[in-house]
Parts: C-alpha cells; sequence; structure tokens
C-alpha cells in the first residue's frame, strides 16, 4: 500500500513541485510551495477523517492534495489535466492500484474551479481544502503598487481559519479582511466560483459550507 509519506518524499514529485511553484512565481501567481501542498494535504485528511471516511480514503486525500499543482510545472492552463496525467504516472510507478489511482487522479483532474466536477469522495475534499488556502502569507510580491486583484484580495486577508466540525457535517472559513485595502465585494468577484464549488463539494460530502467574514456570515 503506497503511503502519503512516500509520496511525499519522492524526489521526482519534490521535483516537479518545487519547479512547479518556481514556474507560478515568474507568471506573478501566489505561493504555491510546500507550504501550500502540505496544508492543504493535512486538511484534505482532516476532513474526511473528521467525517467518519475510512483511513485510507483519507489518505488517498492526502496524496491526491499534495500532487494536485504538480501540473503547473507544464502550464497554468489546464493545469488540472496535465496534472492528472503526471500523477498517474508517478503512483503507477510507485505501485498504487489501479483502482486507488483512478479516484486521485479524478480528484486532481477536477480541482479547477473553471470546469471541474466534484466526482468522488477525494475530490470534495480536495476542494474543500485548496480553495480555503486564502491568505496575505500566499502573495509573493512585496511591491504594493504592482499588485493585481488575487494579489490584493489574499494580502487584504489577515487572518483565516477553516473550521471542520464534523458530528455536525459544517465546514466553515471564518476570514478577517482589511478593508482599507478591498472591499469585501471584491473577495466574492474573485472567488465567487471557488466558494460555490467548495458548498458543491460539502453537498456531496452530505455536509453544509458557510463563509464568515468580519464576523458577518454571507455564505
Amino acid at each position: 500500500m503506497i503511503s502519503f509519506e512516500t509520496v511525499k518524499n519522492d524526489p521526482e514529485v519534490l521535483c516537479y513541485v518545487g519547479m512547479a511553484n518556481i514556474h507560478l512565481g515568474v507568471m506573478g501567481y501566489t505561493d504555491h510551495s510546500l507550504r501550500h501542498v502540505e496544508l492543504v494535504s493535512h486538511k484534505a485528511s482532516q476532513i474526511l477523517t473528521e467525517l467518519g471516511y475510512p483511513a485510507r480514503l483519507a489518505e488517498l486525500a492526502a496524496i491526491a492534495a499534495f500532487l494536485h499543482d504538480v501540473g503547473n510545472v507544464v502550464n497554468r492552463h489546464n493545469h488540472c489535466l496535465t496534472g492528472a496525467l503526471i500523477a498517474f504516472h508517478v503512483l503507477n510507478r510507485l505501485g498504487m492500484p489501479c483502482e486507488e489511482i483512478a479516484l486521485t487522479i479524478g480528484a486532481i483532474g477536477n480541482h479547477d474551479e473553471q470546469e471541474g466536477e466534484i466526482v468522488n469522495i477525494i475530490t470534495a475534499a480536495l476542494v474543500l481544502s485548496d480553495k480555503t488556502d486564502v491568505h496575505r502569507s500566499r502573495v509573493r510580491n512585496k511591491d504594493f503598487a504592482r499588485f493585481d486583484i488575487h494579489d490584493r484580495v489574499n494580502y487584504a486577508v489577515v487572518d483565516s481559519e477553516f473550521k471542520i466540525d464534523g458530528p455536525q457535517r459544517r465546514f466553515t472559513l471564518s476570514l478577517s479582511i482589511d478593508t482599507e485595502i478591498i472591499p469585501v465585494i471584491e473577495y466574492f468577484e474573485i472567488f465567487m466560483q471557488r466558494m460555490l464549488m467548495c458548498r458543491r463539494a460539502a453537498v456531496f460530502l452530505n455536509s453544509q459550507f458557510s463563509i464568515v467574514i468580519n464576523n458577518a456570515t454571507l455564505l
């Protein structure tokens, strides 16, 4: 059985994750480094664990989360699909059974809000953990005058907490936003599709998803 630790420490995987983050940095995107994928992996596993799903599904969610952005090493466009293909070759080389590979690459290939669908439990956990990683620490550009809208939105988030209530089957993203940097409406202008995908993911898990911004429940 291929473990999360095996995938996490694989030299090829670490190479792709690192180079993908470098390429995104050149293009001006926010941080997608080990900090991001490790955080998303932890949350994806925690989601399924807290909801009472089998431990192996939680581990597969962590694996999918660690690999979900490797497609950026090729191109940002269609990175979900190229990432799924890269993940297939890695997991097949490591000896993962085809049923588990199918679940994992299905999640990776569907995690983007533009065209992805919640096709399985692992996809739902990946979407919820990935789309809720919003915080100013992800902004790489240090020149405020050169911020694009994504930089401003992320930088305006001074505090972010993703809460999992397993018994109540409820997920809550609580944000503190500096409204002198952006009004709250700009957050929704940029991230509405992501938040709606989180809600679909929660529904797939027979759960609820809500957003609290500056102590006001908005979704």
